[in-house]
This record gives C-alpha cells, structure tokens and sequence, in this order.
C-alpha cells in the first residue's frame, strides 16, 4: 500500500509526525506531499521538507489519503481545488481516506460522510454532515479512519498500519514502541 499524507500550513505537527513515522516503521510507502510547497510550516512555526509537492503526486498509485488537523492547517487544505479533487476521487473509488482532529469535518462539509460513522476533536461534531457520530478515539467505517486528535495520533496512526500491512505488523510495532 503507497500513502499520501497531506501538509497544509498550519498542519498538526503530532497529528502528522506520528503518522508517517509509525507508518514507516511499519514499512508502509508514506509520501509527505505538500500542499501548500515544497517546505510546509506548521501550526508551531515547525517547518519541514516535504517528499512531493500535490501536483507532482501520481495519485493513480496511491492507496490512501491522509489528512492531519491542526488551525489552520484544515483550511488551508480545504480551500486547495486539488486536495477537494483528489479527496472526492478516492471516496467515488472507494480508496482509502484518513483524517484526524478537525480534518473530518472538512470531509462533511464535502458531503463525503454520508451514510459512514465518524468521530472528530471535540467541538467539531457539527461539521460532520450526514454521518453517525461515534464517541471513540478512532473510528473504521467502510473506507473511512477517522480520530479525534492529538491524543490519539498513535492509536490513529497504529489503525492505518492495520489497514495497511495487517495487525501483525501494527502489533510488532507497537510492541516496539512500547505501547
């Protein structure tokens, strides 16, 4: 499986961070794509380098979609034509999506929760139009991983690992980690 992981300005760094390096330990593709250019600063001024920018990503060879929380991170992904575009292809292909924190109700505000169940960061449970609110910390519904934030980025981050490369290798490395 090759993952894309969106980085907006304003991005999560934990939200983001903890996905890509638990999915690499893993041995999952995670492609760090930029949305915003090829270095992307995050909500804390914490900028990093990204592997791709969005219009450079084959997105045919992409599994799964990514998308971490974070002011204004969520914004700035959802008003990028691109990411709506590409978000709204991988639900029509029934393609694996993936967002955290504030990043779910950016994805009701795009009427692709219709039908699914979904959780958020607290507050946000408005935005998730169409769905059935579930109060977990991480939520699998068809296609769909949501989670609600900071907090549980590993256990999110663990999740699509399990998706990713099955709960033998999300196990072994989480035993690693000492989770």
């Amino acid at each position: 499986m090759r993952a894309a992981i969106y980085f907006a300005d304003g991005y999560e760094e934990i939200e983001a961070l903890a996905v890509v390096d638990v999915l690499r330990r893993g041995e999952v593709e995670v492609v760090m794509t930029g949305v915003t250019g090829s270095s992307v600063k995050s909500a804390r001024g914490i900028e990093i380098k990204m592997d791709t920018v969005i219009g450079e990503l084959d997105h045919q060879n992409v599994d799964m979609i990514i998308l971490p929380g974070g002011i204004p991170g969520v914004y700035n992904l959802e008003k990028d034509n691109d990411v709506v575009r590409y978000v709204k292809t991988f639900k029509e292909q029934g393609k694996w999506i993936a967002a955290i924190c504030a990043a779910p109700g950016m994805l009701g505000r795009l009427d692709l929760l219709i039908n699914e169940k979904a959780t958020c960061y607290p507050g946000n449970e408005k935005y998730l139009e169409g769905c059935e609110y579930v109060d977990q910390s991480t939520v699998v519904s068809g296609k769909l991983i949501t989670s609600k934030g900071v907090g549980t980025a590993l256990e999110f981050a663990l999740m699509l690992l399990e998706v990713a490369k099955g709960k033998e290798v999300s196990d072994c490395v989480k035993k690693a980690m000492l989770l």
